[in-house]
């Protein structure tokens, strides 16, 4: 479930930190005003030229990592994409099943591409530029691991998830995130580059934005994962309204059961997988950093209903 943030996050990441590369390396070359120096007084930066740069960047690179999300996430988890007039297993047959009567239910104007990859974790996710453009895969070791009313319950998440546009909402968001992550990194790196000796300035500032940048988008990503774990709590109410509230309800405990079993038996394999994929959230400051919320808390609000 959280493989759509984290994909999203770090594909972000990646993409801003190659434009503020390749965007260095021309100013290198052509002399192009870089530093936003107008020579004036207090920082002799121009903010309003630089804002517009901070825009521009920052949401360029959101989109591009949206645009790129669905290939992503086929290629580093090796997803098998399943062709309904392929001879397909009953067991992939039932997934496609599922996937494509429910998106029929939530109203999508096309029906997800359905993957399944081959992973001991029990998890699921969702992703794609639009709602015309999406997947919904699942992990081999969720269906192994869950009987047929849960396996239901959590591709209604996912569907749901596509259903409401969150890859959108959250690209919109991270724009916004990375305008500002552009924004005071440079500033930043002005700033520290004025501690160095003139003819070293130049490199120390180039240095100095791709550091801060990416420490600045760590940072951002607290703002991004607050809001993929209020999209969680929606995406249990609209997986309830797909495949009704008990399957949804049970689908949480059962990946309960399954975080709580791992638990116990301190299986290191599984206890990495939930980690990463924080299906069971986390507390403390690693809450900030958690995609979805408490396990026991989603249960609770889904029952509210």
């Amino acid at each position: 479930m959280g493989k759509r943030v984290l994909f999203f996050i770090l594909t972000n990441i990646l993409v801003m930190t190659t434009i503020v590369i390749v965007w260095g390396l021309i100013v290198s070359f052509t002399d192009i005003g870089g530093t936003f120096d107008t020579g004036g007084p207090g920082l002799g930066i121009d903010l309003v030229a630089l804002g517009v740069f901070s825009l521009l960047v920052g949401f360029t690179g959101s989109f591009i990592s949206l645009a790129m999300s669905r290939w992503m996430a086929k290629k580093m988890m090796k997803v098998k994409v399943l062709d309904p007039n392929d001879n397909l297993t009953s067991q992939e047959r039932a997934v496609v099943e599922k996937v494509h009567r429910l998106s029929r239910a939530a109203g999508l104007p096309h029906m997800p591409e359905v993957g399944i990859y081959q992973s001991p974790e029990v998890n699921a996710f969702a992703t794609g530029p639009s709602k015309k453009r999406s997947l919904v895969a699942v992990s081999s070791g969720l269906l192994n691991s869950m009987d047929d009313d849960a396996v239901e319950g959590v591709i209604a998440h996912e569907v749901a998830h596509v259903a409401n546009g969150d890859m959108v909402t959250m690209t919109l968001l991270q724009g916004v995130v990375n305008t500002f992550v552009v924004f005071f990194s440079r500033i930043a790196a002005i700033l520290v580059s004025r501690l160095v000796r003139s003819e070293m300035q130049t490199v120390v500032r180039f240095a100095a934005i791709i550091i801060f940048q990416i420490l600045f988008s760590i940072l951002g990503s607290i703002v991004v994962m607050a809001f993929s774990r209020y999209r969680e709590f929606h995406a249990d109410r609209g997986g309830a309204d797909l495949a009704g509230r008990d399957k949804m309800a049970h689908a949480l405990r059962s990946l309960k059961r399954h975080v709580d079993r791992a638990n116990v038996n301190n299986d290191r394999t599984d206890d990495s997988a939930i980690a990463t994929m924080k299906i069971s959230g986390k507390g403390g400051v690693a809450k900030l950093f958690s995609s979805h919320p408490d396990l026991d808390e989603r249960i609770a609000r889904l029952e509210e209903r």
